[in-house]
């Protein structure tokens, strides 16, 4: 991340983990986060805002044969990608200052 690209949220990294490992509709990646739907459908917005998500309609037919809504299917752009790989690097350096005690 360059000093010009916004800080990235915690819910933020949460929904780009998600989406990079396939989890790629909004249902999807609340359950597989835990966070509810005011959480994620906002942050899917501003990701899509930021470029690290783009988003598109699956077909009407496909919905229809299951006999649900249609989704929005979401996927990370190349700077998504790059934006979670620089956000997890800081995440994993920052556990290193903070080393697992033993409480015994």
């Amino acid at each position: 991340m360059t000093s010009a690209d916004p800080a990235l949220s915690f819910t933020g990294l949460f929904v780009l983990q998600a989406v990079s490992q396939g989890h790629r509709f909004g249902f999807d990646i609340m359950e597989v986060t835990g966070l509810p739907s005011g959480t994620i459908y906002p942050s899917l917005r501003r990701l899509e805002a930021l470029k690290l998500v783009t988003s598109g309609w699956e077909k009407d037919e496909l919905a229809r044969t299951e006999g649900r809504p249609r989704r929005r299917y979401y996927e990370l752009t190349p700077a998504g990608r790059r934006q979670l790989a620089e956000a997890e690097a800081r995440y994993r350096a920052v556990g290193r200052l903070f080393p697992k005690r033993s409480t015994s």
